[in-house]
């Protein structure tokens, strides 16, 4: 099974802890966006199953994300941007596809 890199990682981690430093009214993510977001930062290996639901996530919320990085905001001041870096941020989706693809091969 396949490990996020590096930079997927370290965008999870940075998510949780600005997000930890935030009130809860201000605080983004489900309770799968939080699991996802956990797994990712602990570098576990992620399944076929689970990288199909980051990539259904990812690109769905993608345009939600843009909008909010086009106004300048970030991880502290938009809950979309918190809730997309959640799932890996903006260069998971290239990361889930290539998977997806080498285990469905």
């Amino acid at each position: 099974m396949p490990v996020p890199p590096d930079y997927i990682q370290k965008t999870a981690k940075k998510v949780l802890k600005d997000r930890a430093t935030l009130p809860p009214s201000r605080q983004a993510g489900t309770r799968v966006g939080l699991a996802r977001a956990n797994q990712l930062a602990r570098g576990d290996d992620i399944g076929l199953p689970i990288l199909k639901r980051m990539r259904s996530y990812l690109s769905r919320a993608r345009d939600n994300y843009d909008r909010a990085k086009a106004k300048g905001l970030n991880n502290k001041t938009s809950r979309a941007i918190q809730a997309y870096n959640l799932w890996g941020g903006p260069r998971a989706l290239s990361w889930v596809n290539s998977q997806i693809n080498k285990l469905e091969s």
